[in-house]
């Protein structure tokens, strides 16, 4: 089994430390987004959640956190960060299915079953159109082949009538994500994340659902962080995200 050594990792702590996650010294560290995504989505206990690209699973486990009971898939490419996804369910406690497949090519086993959510944190950028990472797994996180598109579409075959899928990504690949959704899934909600007032949002938290029929939703942009500038190594987040990252509380979608 390909794996990686336990000097070639660091656990690392989440949500004010229920959680927490061996990563790689080299290769991806997961960041904030994840805890951000996980925390944007309104599971219930007992419901079936499948991660699409899971990673060593931050996502997953921020949302165990948070709401108990949860059936937990997920699927990831590359087979150490699958392998590191398992170990880091041990050290939680959490129960997770963790799937070795391309999300374009899921097993057939896993293209017959149904989930109330699917989660997403994709690759931010399009394979080839910025500078390659030296790490492989790295690379692999930053930037793969599939479309966004395909990300959408295979979620969109995942979910059970009225599921919801929830996906981080950058503002500028908005435009892919809404032609993915287009005549898969509907009740589609934006909500951006600027990193401060008065700044334009880099990131985006979409959400659609299955058949839904609700028109189109732009939100306001999700403030990150108070002041206008970084004024020093402090990360000064506005009390509600700070509640996200630090207490495991939930993204509060506006009405």
């Amino acid at each position: 089994m390909t794996r990686f050594a336990d000097n070639d990792l660091t656990c690392n702590a989440f949500l004010g430390g229920k959680v927490r996650l061996h990563q790689p010294v080299s290769g991806y560290r997961a960041g904030v987004d994840p805890v951000l995504l996980a925390a944007a989505v309104p599971a219930r206990a007992g419901q079936k959640v499948l991660e699409l690209g899971c990673g060593a699973g931050q996502a997953l486990f921020c949302l165990s956190a948070r709401v108990p009971q949860l059936s937990l898939t997920g699927v990831e490419l590359q087979p150490e960060y699958a392998d590191l996804a398992r170990r880091n369910a041990e050290e939680n406690g959490c129960e997770v299915e963790v799937w070795e497949a391309d999300i374009r090519t899921l097993p057939t086993d896993l293209r017959q079953r149904q989930f109330d959510h699917v989660i997403a944190n994709p690759p931010y950028y399009r394979a080839g159109s910025h500078s390659a990472a030296r790490d492989p797994g790295r690379a692999t996180a930053l930037g793969d082949t599939a479309a966004l598109e395909e990300w959408v579409e295979t979620a969109a075959r995942r979910l059970a009538p009225k599921g919801y899928l929830h996906v981080i990504q950058r503002a500028d690949r908005l435009p892919e994500l809404l032609a993915g959704c287009a005549g898969r899934l509907g009740s589609v909600e934006v909500l951006p994340l600027a990193p401060r007032v008065g700044r334009e949002p880099e990131l985006i938290l979409l959400r659609a659902r299955k058949a839904g029929k609700a028109p189109f939703r732009l939100h306001a942009a999700k403030v990150l962080h108070t002041g206008d500038r970084h004024e020093r190594d402090e990360d000064h987040y506005t009390p509600e995200i700070a509640a996200i990252l630090r207490q495991g509380a939930s993204l509060i979608w506006p009405k």
